[in-house]
């Protein structure tokens, strides 16, 4: 830890504690070099985590999130700035909670490329929503003709 007055990196805790109700831990800390003693506090950083099909958890990565939506985009004419768009309004809405399923941050993406073009978004579903076969794509394009 830097000391805040003199800059050395050398510096000792004197005391530690819990702080804001145990949400944080107070140290007070010296500075070997010019003897002055200052105070930090350690908090945790709050993560979002994915919970998988499988059950496995894993932190949200919106560059995961991007690399899919362009994959599915991938040779399509797209307005520059949308898919980033895209991503950071799911970025927004996964880390308002603690934890979201997979499931849900497929659903976000299939919505927003449904918006943003058709062919993208069968793209994403077949391999979101598990295609077998032909059967499938007929299936959900029925289903886009019917929301049009």
């Amino acid at each position: 830890m830097e000391c805040p007055f003199c800059g050395a990196e050398d510096t000792r805790v004197v005391d530690s504690r819990p702080a804001e109700g145990g949400a944080a831990v107070r140290r007070r800390r010296e500075c070997s070099e010019c003897g002055n003693r200052f105070t930090t506090y350690e908090r945790r950083e709050p993560v979002t985590v994915v919970r998988k099909r499988d059950g496995s958890v894993e932190p949200f990565m919106a560059s995961k999130v991007m690399a899919g939506v362009a994959a599915a985009v991938a040779d399509r004419e797209v307005p520059p700035g949308v898919l980033e768009e895209l991503v950071a309004r799911i970025e927004h809405a996964a880390t308002e909670t603690r934890e979201i399923p997979s499931a849900e941050i497929g659903r976000m993406v299939l919505a927003g490329l449904r918006a943003i073009d058709e062919a993208a978004y069968l793209r994403f579903a077949s391999v979101h929503k598990g295609f077998t076969g032909p059967r499938d794509f007929e299936r959900e394009m029925a289903a886009l003709d019917e929301d049009r």
